[in-house]
């Protein structure tokens, strides 16, 4: 599906295919939190192609430098983003995996805290960088990212996710930049 001819009645049965794919495992990796588990999207070829190509649709032609992808799912899908835009990629990874010197920005989980950091050379001054991850919920590891962007001197163009936990309201915490989100539920 490219992005210049996704009519609503694509884009509809496109979400039926994701939805289809993805399954609820109650209590993981806690108690009380309902795990969203994208392990039978990524075994069916036609559901990951589909997910790569409407997540990057949006940001064709808009000179996409870097595509930085959240650890660990957000590495699935960044990757064959930055491909598919003719991109780099940049791993932001959980604090103590990079290693060379990084820059670091804590962040608050669903169910906790923790910590993603980024090479420190891994963004020139200006780059233009697309934000990739699987989940927007309660949007800290996004803000986290979007501040280690900025901190690198690059400039968000975007912020794409496969689904969004609206429930959890997590692009409240970054009113500065727009997600692109394939599923809400």
């Amino acid at each position: 599906m490219s992005h210049e001819t996704t009519t609503d009645t694509e884009r509809s049965a496109l979400a039926e295919l994701l939805l289809a794919q993805i399954r609820d495992i109650p209590d993981y990796p806690e108690p009380g939190i309902l795990f969203k588990d994208i392990t039978p999207l990524l075994n069916d070829a036609v559901a990951l192609r589909s997910s790569v190509e409407e997540m990057a649709a949006p940001y064709r032609g808009m000179a996409v430098d870097h595509v930085l992808g959240l650890e660990a799912r957000g590495f699935i899908f960044g990757a064959p983003i930055a491909m598919e835009l003719g991109a780099g990629f940049v791993p932001a990874r959980k604090s103590g995996k990079l290693p060379a010197e990084t820059i670091e920005q804590s962040y608050d989980l669903e169910y906790g805290t923790a910590a993603v950091e980024i090479h420190s050379d891994a963004l020139a001054p200006g780059s233009r960088v697309l934000i990739v991850d699987d989940v927007l919920a309660t949007g800290g590891t996004g803000r986290a990212a979007v501040d280690l962007v900025r901190r690198a001197g690059g400039t968000v163009v975007g912020f794409s996710v496969l689904m969004e936990l609206g429930a959890l309201r997590g692009r409240e915490k970054m009113p500065d930049v727009e997600p692109h989100v394939l599923l809400s539920v």
